[in-house]
């Protein structure tokens, strides 16, 4: 019925946390975050997720379903591709699960597809095309928007930073290549390298130097690649803020040296945690 509110459901499936948001005209009306068990795997997952879901329904009309997914997403088939963190995820079909549970339309994309979404119509990225939006937290993903659209490539795989060889010597990763970004720069492999969470080990200025040429390494990459008009950065690690920042704009500049005219803009995400549920709630928008 025209004029009728729309009451969207967004959820943000993460290696380290997980969120669940309703939304009501545009706003965050609930919204409820956890640690992701990962020993649980898929099935404690998706149970922690219809409970929410279906507390909410008992008096919340949702009519639709958006989903942001910490890993490869096939979207032109609705499936979860993979995941390098958690076990059980290969080929499933999530939104399809969602909808069948909660019986409402429901649409999957991978989640920094959807932060890149949500940075360029709410957040950090508005305005600016080609934009690029990277997460890091437990891993590192990134999304590309051009033209006000996402751009997932031939198999859902476009934006794949995490997995982009910045040291083709470095230690093995999860994903099975070696000297990956993510396996040299994710908050998973900085705790377990140094024995202290990323939160600490940023506090520390050296460390930080040291710690932003393997992450400016994978940057420079999307630079040459993308020239994208601005960077917006996420996830858990970016919190650090001006301790991770100052330093990162400094060594990207340096390595962009032989470019002098080339854009290097990054910023920090300003949707904060929740920009993988706008994300999701503007992907739903759609259905």
């Amino acid at each position: 019925m025209a004029g009728t509110l729309m009451h969207t459901l967004a959820i943000d499936i993460g290696g380290t946390q997980f969120a669940v948001a309703a939304f009501a005209g545009g706003q965050i009306v609930r919204r409820q975050r956890h640690a992701t068990d990962r020993q649980g795997g898929r099935e404690w997952m998706l149970s922690q997720l219809l409970r929410i879901a279906r507390a909410w329904q008992r008096d919340l009309p949702l009519d639709r379903c958006g989903i942001g997914f910490g890993g490869p997403v096939d979207f032109a088939r609705q499936l979860v591709a993979k995941s390098t963190h958690v076990g059980g995820w290969n080929n499933f079909p999530l939104a399809e699960f969602i909808q069948s549970e909660l019986g409402i339309p429901a649409i999957a994309d991978n989640d920094a597809n959807l932060g890149a979404l949500a940075e360029s119509v709410y957040g950090a990225g508005k305005g600016f095309d080609p934009l690029v939006y990277m997460t890091i937290s437990t891993g590192i993903g990134g999304g590309i928007v051009i033209g006000g659209k996402p751009l997932r490539g031939m198999d859902g795989l476009a934006g794949e930073i995490g997995h982009i060889p910045i040291r083709p010597d470095g230690p093995k990763c999860l994903c099975g290549s070696v000297g990956c970004l993510e396996r040299m720069c994710s908050g998973l492999w900085l705790e377990r390298d140094f024995g202290r969470s990323a939160e600490e080990l940023l506090q520390d200025a050296d460390f930080a130097r040291k710690y932003v040429v393997n992450l400016a390494l994978g940057l420079r990459s999307v630079i040459m690649l993308l020239n994208p008009a601005r960077i917006v950065i996420g996830g858990g690690l970016s919190k650090a803020q001006d301790r991770l920042f100052v330093p990162l704009r400094q060594e990207l500049q340096r390595q962009m040296a032989p470019w002098p005219w080339a854009t290097v803009d990054v910023v920090p995400t300003a949707l904060g945690d929740d920009n993988i549920l706008y994300g999701a709630y503007e992907l739903a928008a759609g259905i």
